[in-house]
């Protein structure tokens, strides 16, 4: 196992890079329409969701790679082409339609969860990747549960912040919040192309 300082200075780098702070614009966004009953089970799914893919990649995820032959670069620009093309869709005005069909559709509703706000936004390419590393810093159960339990504290800081995202979106108001979610599109889609970039870079470092 390594020390406290370690464990906290990986728990730091992890919290810095989920940023679930920097994201709750992004969730205002994608959660406009949804009544508050709707918004909780979001923020309920998202976290565990968070906490499902960071543990399975401590787990696995090398071997899963591995097995399939993927780099973590070619992860990085299918996840920058899955966001650029929800930034489109809350450019031109087709979130709020689909966010009243979440309200009638479970499934819908679990899936805006899981994807994109849980992955590629929060356990994205660069989360899943400082992960894989972390595990290969120490070695035991020790080892192992202690990055588990970290996993688990960041998915409550997940969690808490799914729940302050409706106060902020309840003092932008109903204008405010659809310009909001055209400004975040413009956002989302700078971020997506920055995936992208860092993806095609690593895959061809030509480029770089």
């Amino acid at each position: 196992m390594l020390d406290f300082t370690e464990y906290s200075k990986i728990f730091l780098s992890l919290f810095a890079i989920l940023d679930p702070v920097g994201m709750i614009p992004i969730i205002i966004a994608f959660t406009i329409g949804m009544p508050r009953d709707k918004r909780a089970r979001v923020g309920r799914l998202a976290s565990l969701s968070v906490v499902g893919i960071l543990l399975a990649a401590l787990l696995i995820g090398e071997w899963v790679l591995e097995f399939f032959g993927i780099s973590m670069h070619s992860f990085r620009v299918a996840g920058g082409i899955l966001l650029l093309l929800m930034s489109i869709s809350m450019l031109f005005g087709d979130k709020e339609t689909r966010a009243h069909d979440e309200n009638t559709d479970g499934e819908a509703t679990a899936s805006i969860a899981i994807v994109p706000l849980s992955t590629p936004l929060l356990a994205g390419p660069g989360a899943i990747s400082t992960i894989i590393l972390d595990a290969h810093r120490g070695h035991g159960v020790g080892h192992y549960a202690a990055l588990s339990l970290e996993v688990l504290l960041l998915g409550v800081v997940v969690w808490l912040t799914f729940l302050i995202a409706p106060w902020v979106s309840e003092r932008l108001g109903r204008i405010g919040s659809d310009i909001f979610s055209r400004l975040m599109g413009l956002v989302l889609a700078a971020i997506a192309v920055e995936f992208i970039a860092a993806g095609m870079r690593g895959l061809f470092p030509a480029l770089g």
